[in-house]
């Protein structure tokens, strides 16, 4: 709950990387919640509750993706291949799921070796 909880701190920010752990567990969870919300907006007639989350969400999401990307080494940019129907959102599943760089790269240095705070 710590990795979904580090993404929603860094609400709107772009900069910087996101370890594959980072973004895997805050996709868990977001999904585990917009499924609870969904089954609790149907059951009171409500389907309004989980596209309020989804809106809340979507910074955060965007944010995460892009600092898995830059992780990769790869520009922030890449997020716009998702909007190729199909193959776009496969090659960011692709992207997310590849190791990021061992070494400081242009985003900063590699979040593996950065100190626990």
């Amino acid at each position: 709950m710590n990795w979904y909880l580090d993404v929603i701190k860094k609400y709107a920010v772009f900069n910087g990387r996101a370890r594959r752990q980072e973004f895997w567990m805050f996709e868990l969870f977001n999904f585990i919640i917009a499924v609870v919300l969904m089954i609790i907006g149907f059951a009171l007639d409500f389907t309004l509750l989980s596209t309020l989350y989804s809106l809340a969400v979507f910074l955060p999401s965007l944010g995460v993706i892009v600092r898995r990307l830059h992780d990769t080494g790869r520009s922030g940019w890449w997020v716009l291949i998702g909007l190729v129907p199909i193959v776009g959102f496969i090659v960011l599943i692709v992207f997310a799921a590849t190791e990021g760089d061992q070494h400081e790269n242009a985003h900063g240095p590699n979040p593996k070796l950065a100190p626990a705070y």
